[in-house]
């Protein structure tokens, strides 16, 4: 079972920049889909980003576009958001998912498709 721990979140200004990190300390992140869902207070879980088992294929929700980054090592295996430009309406807590990959070009933007779950780091920026 893939175990996943997301690190790196924490309070920053508007404008700023953080990078969240998360760690697979089961199995191998290999062909898996790694996406990162938020979820803002008194709202439900959103799509943030994904990226394909080989790297090679990213998906960003419209909100984050041209701001946030996803991306991912092999050893260890590791799924990285970078965040610059942070806006208050980017408060939440930030969920990092695993999900059996279909082919090496494939993300999900729907929360069904992943089947492991960190417990969440938390975002918060002051503006």
């Amino acid at each position: 079972q893939v175990h996943l721990v997301e690190s790196g979140g924490g309070l920053v200004q508007a404008g700023g920049s953080l990078r969240l990190s998360c760690t697979d300390s089961g199995r191998s992140f290999s062909r898996y889909v790694m996406g990162w869902f938020r979820q803002a207070p008194g709202q439900e879980r959103e799509f943030v980003a994904a990226i394909g088992w080989s790297g090679g294929t990213t998906d960003y929700a419209d909100s984050v576009k041209g701001r946030f980054t996803i991306s991912r090592d092999y050893t260890p295996n590791t799924v990285f958001l970078q965040m610059n430009s942070l806006k208050p309406d980017d408060t939440a807590v930030y969920f990092c998912a695993a999900g059996p990959g279909r082919s090496r070009w494939e993300v999900y933007r729907v929360e069904s498709e992943y089947n492991n779950w960190g417990q969440g780091t938390q975002v918060t920026v002051s503006s």
